[in-house]
């Protein structure tokens, strides 16, 4: 917390060339329209809005792309991660560059008209933790990160 009581968020890009500090309440959303999908190369963009928070890049700012009339979208020129939507109406940050995501949650929906079939189902399919798949793929019990750690 910071020193009148808003919580204080903090994140950034893979590689950590591109970090944020955020101070405010935050609420969370997820886009399915087919621009925001391929934006984030995924089966729908997770942005938490920073509308009323003060927002600050503690290290360079992203690059941004024009991606229609309305909106450009920031991202990392060092190592690509998506990190910004920007309208007019404010600015969004990816959920999963925050250090911690789980701190907050999505309440609503967007672009439902292009919401995958499956994406509703994707928690019943089964799963493996990482250390489970290192027992059966070699591969990944040498496996070392050089991602940025969620924390500067």
């Amino acid at each position: 917390m910071s020193l009148d009581n808003k919580p204080v968020y903090a994140g950034g890009c893979q590689c950590g060339a591109v970090r944020f500090r955020i101070e405010g309440a935050l609420s969370a959303s997820i886009c399915h329209c087919r621009m925001c999908q391929k934006a984030f190369g995924a089966f729908y963009a997770p942005l938490v809005s920073t509308r009323g928070a003060r927002l600050e890049w503690t290290k360079a700012e992203p690059k941004r792309f024009r991606s229609s009339s309305l909106a450009e979208r920031g991202f990392c020129p060092e190592c690509g991660t998506p990190l910004t939507y920007e309208t007019p109406a404010g600015l969004s940050l990816a959920h999963g560059a925050f250090d911690d995501p789980s701190a907050v949650w999505p309440d609503r929906q967007y672009g439902l008209e292009a919401k995958l079939p499956f994406v509703d189902e994707l928690g019943h399919l089964p799963g493996t933790t990482t250390q489970e798949d290192a027992e059966t793929d070699p591969a990944l019990r040498d496996l070392r990160s050089y991602q940025h750690p969620d924390h500067d």
